[in-house]
């Protein structure tokens, strides 16, 4: 392996990203906007004329969203070319130039088992082979992908969530082969870019697809069902479920309000539908036992027992506050009706 990230320069790194589509594109962009160079690598191969019109569009497509994040405030104006200059393109020709000087390759070709098969393959026989190489799957297991790379203790799967360059969360799934070390140095790199990486274990759906699966999947059941409007279930989704999730972690919502209402919700809605997913898992019912209800009791899925629960209350209920503001929803005051 190369040096440890707590001492490696990130100024001086570059990036592979193997795959030039959506997925590539993103990333580019998530990189250069952290002043890291990146080889965007194109492994299909493709006519001459038509290599070079994927090439204008991706690098067109990088240039135009870079100068619309310019206009959010992400990326000063006069520093769009600059950004933009960390990219590179190369094709499927050129794969031995743009791979050698890489010491981390992502890769985010199409989601099947031969696409990657045969990325993995150019891979490993071009890239460095102390390199990090990380899938950017969001489907298949790294276990299963760890077979097909060489020197396998250096690959993990990285599930970026799009727009990647907007979206702070990163899941980091390493493979039962999968070295702490190379963990530890891709989570850093994404650390120091503004990211915010968690570690899951192989398990279908990570993290965040597995959670957001049900509750798409519940959304187009009630609109199947009928039980609301699209407009309302939306509305819904954001000044409800979304608001209050974009403060609270789904854990920790539990402990906030009880995790015997969810236990009781539970078996009610499971009795009313007669639809067994809404039983609560062993885990609750376990935490109900054992008196583990939450912020009420100091303990829950955390541990509340030598927190300032008022401090912690109070900065919660702030960024309720500032959530309030951002979504122009701020409560307003009834005036006295003018005879």
């Amino acid at each position: 392996m190369t040096e440890p990230a707590e001492q490696q320069s990130y100024s001086n790194l570059t990036i592979a990203i193997a795959g030039a589509g959506r997925m590539g594109r993103s990333m580019a962009i998530a990189f250069c906007l952290a002043g890291i160079k990146s080889n965007l690598i194109d492994l299909k191969a493709r006519s001459g004329d038509d290599q070079q019109a994927t090439r204008q569009q991706a690098l067109d497509e990088i240039h135009s969203t870079l100068v619309t994040l310019a206009t959010l405030g992400m990326v000063k104006p006069d520093q769009v070319d600059y950004v933009f200059a960390k990219v590179s393109y190369y094709h499927s020709a050129e794969v031995a130039e743009a791979f050698k000087d890489c010491s981390i390759v992502l890769e985010g070709v199409p989601e099947t088992l031969e696409a990657k098969t045969a990325a993995f393959k150019t891979i490993c026989q071009h890239a460095p082979h102390d390199a990090i190489i990380a899938s950017t799957t969001s489907t298949i297991l790294s276990n299963d992908l760890q077979i097909l790379v060489t020197n396998p203790q250096r690959f993990l799967n990285a599930h970026w969530l799009n727009p990647a360059y907007l979206v702070p969360l990163v899941e980091l799934s390493p493979a039962s082969r999968t070295a702490p070390e190379t963990t530890a140095r891709l989570k850093h790199l994404l650390e120091a870019m503004g990211k915010v990486p968690v570690v899951c274990k192989a398990s279908p759906g990570y993290i965040v697809p597995r959670m957001q699966m049900l509750a798409m999947n519940e959304a187009a059941r009630m609109v199947e069902e009928g039980v609301a409007s699209v407009e309302d279930i939306d509305k819904a989704s954001k000044y409800g479920f979304g608001f209050r999730f974009a403060i609270l972690g789904m854990l920790e919502f539990i402990d906030w309000g009880g995790g015997d209402i969810l236990y009781h919700a539970g078996n009610y809605m499971t009795g009313a539908t007669g639809e067994q997913r809404y039983a609560a898992p062993e885990i609750i019912n376990q935490n109900m036992q054992q008196n583990r209800i939450g912020l009420r009791t100091g303990q829950g899925f955390l541990d509340y027992e030598n927190m300032d629960l008022e401090a912690y209350k109070q900065k919660k209920l702030a960024a309720f506050v500032a959530m309030l503001n951002h979504l122009d929803v701020m409560p307003g005051q009834v005036g006295d009706e003018k005879d």
